[in-house]
């Protein structure tokens, strides 16, 4: 039988650490499906959560819609100002918007193991509640167009002109008037 580029065992997937610092409550482990078969306008990984963690922050998306399945365990899933259990069967939409923050803890004594899929739009900002965070993410995590992402402290805010010195602006002028009296 022919390989195809598009369709793959998830066997095959390559399994990935969350990169969390070492005994904080996140950890688990990742395969992205979709950058493994060239998957262009959704993202699909299968995450793997050891009892008592989380993968990710509590956060939202301004962009991006997720799906979750969960595929086994049981966890609690924190939506907006909800908390609820989660099992295996389990699906869940986290709509884009300030209004759908979402996280999911594995509460089981087993892995918790869950399909993630979203859509892959840039930009995206993401705001995470428990830490006051604001994430800009100008592309994915990974793939050949990895460009801007940073995170940032919301409260910490400066003027639009805050650290703009001018120098280059006066640079080109002192240029520019030399070339003038010439």
């Amino acid at each position: 039988m022919a390989k195809q580029n598009h369709m793959i065992n998830l066997s095959e997937v390559p399994v990935v650490e969350i990169n969390a610092p070492e005994g904080s409550a996140f950890g688990g482990s990742r395969q992205r499906v979709g950058a493994a078969i060239g998957a262009q306008k959704l993202g699909y990984s299968f995450f793997s959560v050891p009892p008592g963690k989380a993968a990710f922050p509590y956060h939202t998306h301004t962009t991006n819609e997720e799906m979750i399945y969960v595929v086994e365990g049981r966890g609690v899933l924190r939506l907006a100002k909800d908390e609820v259990e989660v099992t295996a069967g389990t699906i869940v939409a986290c709509p884009p918007g300030t209004e759908f923050p979402h996280q999911l803890i594995n509460t089981g004594n087993q892995d918790l193991r869950y399909l993630v899929v979203s859509t892959m739009e840039y930009p995206d900002l993401s705001e995470y509640p428990d830490s006051n965070k604001i994430g800009a993410y100008a592309t994915a995590a990974v793939g050949k167009q990895v460009g801007f992402r940073a995170l940032f402290v919301k409260d910490q805010q400066v003027s639009y002109y805050e650290g703009e010195d001018g120098q280059a602006i006066a640079r080109i002028l002192k240029s520019g008037s030399r070339q003038a009296a010439e």
